[in-house]
């Protein structure tokens, strides 16, 4: 059975200025049920991680300035949301939810958190809405527990994962594999093990080639055990920070190409969310919800 992490909290206790991009995961969970696509057993509520995960990615320092609301004025502005305590137990929550999904994958074949997708988040400072990077930090738990021995990190969301690339920037346990708009944020980018830059307005045809030239050359070459998978729908022709000329059925494609080449190759699969911002709410739940119709029609 598909296994998906959700909990309210994931929209709810923040600001009211932040609650149209954040209201997408209640909706995206009720349209899920409507359409028929899940069924509420197929959905999990997650607690809050321990720290001793988080750490494992993440500063002492920083984890401590955000647990007591002591994060300088500067570093909060560059979260982006007004730092509070609900706040902080939402990304616990989140967190906890791609690592619990990690587990649920190694049963299943693949688990999803409706939320999460936070890559920019740094080992020591969060940044544009990220505060702890969940799937570092599940990537982590994996090897660290012996769940996993290597791990591909596949992140198409429009924005390259800087964060992400600057936590496993030493670490040959992971490869950090990121497909993003050159000329988008973050304007200063780090380096992955692999990036490819795509030039604005690419469409449908040039960004499919790209990703299918790609992906099952990584993973012949890495022999990863697990992958991850940040499945952002902002690289759509409509999305208002995306800058890319993706149509709805390019993106749908594009989540069929690697949830099929990892069925194929028959390795443990958790996703996560990522960006989404068109001006029309239905266009982004539509775009994730076929994520999780793919999801059940590939591995269930």
């Amino acid at each position: 059975m598909l296994k998906i992490a959700y909990h309210p909290i994931f929209r709810h206790n923040l600001p009211l200025g932040h609650r149209f991009p954040m209201s997408k995961y209640e909706l995206l969970h009720d349209q899920l049920l409507h359409e028929g696509t899940c069924v509420e057993a197929n959905f999990f509520s997650p607690s809050q991680s321990a720290d001793e995960a988080v750490l494992a990615v993440h500063s002492e320092s920083y984890v401590n300035d955000l647990r007591n609301l002591t994060l300088d004025k500067r570093a909060a502005r560059k979260i982006g949301f007004p730092l509070s305590e609900a706040l902080v137990t939402r990304e616990y929550v989140i967190t906890q939810g791609t690592i619990e999904g990690c587990d649920h994958a190694l049963t299943h074949g693949i688990a999803m958190n409706i939320a999460g997708g936070t890559h920019h988040a740094y080992p020591d400072h969060g940044e544009a809405f990220c505060l702890f990077n969940d799937q570092a930090i599940a990537a982590r738990y994996l090897l660290q527990n012996q769940k996993a021995k290597k791990i591909l990190l596949v992140d198409l969301d429009v924005h390259q994962g800087n964060g992400t690339a600057v936590i496993f920037q030493d670490d040959l346990l992971v490869f950090t594999f990121s497909m993003h708009g050159e000329g988008n944020y973050p304007f200063r980018k780090e380096k992955s093990d692999l990036d490819i830059p795509l030039p604005d307005g690419t469409t449908d045809e040039v960004y499919l080639s790209a990703l299918q030239e790609t992906l099952p050359k990584l993973i012949e070459d890495q022999q990863p055990d697990f992958i991850f998978y940040l499945s952002g729908v902002d690289i759509l022709e409509s999305d208002k920070l995306g800058r890319l000329n993706c149509t709805l059925e390019g993106c749908k494609a594009r989540d069929r190409y690697v949830l099929q080449t990892c069925k194929t190759y028959n390795i443990p699969l958790q996703i996560s969310m990522g960006g989404g911002y068109s001006p029309d709410i239905k266009t982004i739940i539509d775009a994730h919800a076929n994520t999780f119709r793919l999801a059940q029609e590939l591995f269930f």
